[in-house]
């Protein structure tokens, strides 16, 4: 006697189905995302009043550098650049070393006072005394028109020093720090010669953040740093973008009158973000792959 069974047909779609629908989903977000700043490349080259009749879609209209001209004309883009990156440099060692220095002891479960510590540094993310203390703190302690007071009022950033103490307790083995220490190795040793190695992968996320962070900072500058010589890039293109706004007395003295000015400025506009964002997106891609892995290793678990 033969007994014939009947195969189950398992419900919903099949691997290579949901390969390709996850492919086809993940093209769409980078099309949405990866759209509006391909669309201020091409509005930075293109005529002003064929972006705002809507011409430019996908491809430049009446090509044009005549905005990035007038961007690199003035004298303060090259001293903006050089501001700007030692700013950068100054301030991702400086805040990455301080965030280090926090998040390490705190993920030592054995610190005295370290629930106390944790909830301290908490509360700053949340509770603030506003820009007027900050200020006057600043210019008590001596800061006013000092490079350092970009970087000192916010060393610690609290968001990111939480992410390494995650990072330090859930992927750096605690069997390894006490080998260390059982050698002779001191606190301090243990900490550059095991810890710091170890966390390459979180280091280059922080890194990342904080450059981003201090290369488009410019108010803390206009705040503590007056005067021209000084100032950051961002700045500086703020700067180029306010004396190029359009005025009667301004208009008068070029040819075309306040339409030619009105859209030499559109240009410098969007010229200004193409400026300002490059550095950055040429930096990105060789820390990419480090990113999401350090990123994913220092999140919350629970």
């Amino acid at each position: 006697m033969r007994i014939r069974t009947k195969s189950k047909r398992t419900g919903g779609l099949s691997d290579k189905s949901s390969d390709t629908i996850l492919v086809i989903l993940c093209v769409m977000v980078l099309l949405i995302v990866a759209y509006p700043l391909y669309y201020v490349l091409i509005a930075s080259v293109s005529n002003p009043y064929d972006v705002f009749a809507g011409k430019t879609f996908l491809f430049p209209s009446q090509f044009t550098l005549d905005g990035y001209k007038a961007v690199f004309a003035d004298d303060s883009i090259a001293m903006g650049y050089v501001n700007s990156i030692k700013y950068t440099v100054i301030g991702t060692v400086f805040s990455v070393a301080m965030v280090y220095l926090t998040a390490y002891p705190l993920s030592i479960k054995g610190l005295p006072g370290r629930k106390f510590l944790s909830v301290f540094f908490i509360v700053t993310m949340y509770f603030g005394g506003g820009l007027i203390p900050t200020y006057l703190v600043v210019k008590e302690t001596g800061l006013m028109n000092n490079m350092w007071a970009l970087f000192i009022p916010g060393g610690v950033a609290v968001g990111n020093m939480i992410i390494v103490r995650n990072f330090f307790e859930n992927s750096i083995p605690r069997e390894m720090i006490e080998a260390a220490e059982i050698d002779g190795a001191s606190k301090w040793k243990t900490f550059i010669k095991v810890v710091v190695p170890l966390s390459r992968s979180i280091m280059a996320v922080m890194v990342v953040f904080s450059m981003v962070a201090y290369w488009n900072d410019w108010f803390t500058a206009m705040i503590y740093l007056p005067g021209q010589e000084k100032a950051p890039l961002p700045l500086v293109l703020r700067n180029i973008l306010i004396k190029s706004s359009a005025s009667a007395s301004q208009a008068s003295t070029i040819s075309g009158g306040y339409a030619e000015l009105n859209k030499l400025t559109e240009m410098i506009k969007f010229s200004s973000i193409i400026v300002a964002a490059a550095p950055m997106l040429v930096i990105y891609p060789f820390v990419q792959k480090y990113f999401e892995k350090g990123f994913m290793a220092g999140a919350v678990k629970g």
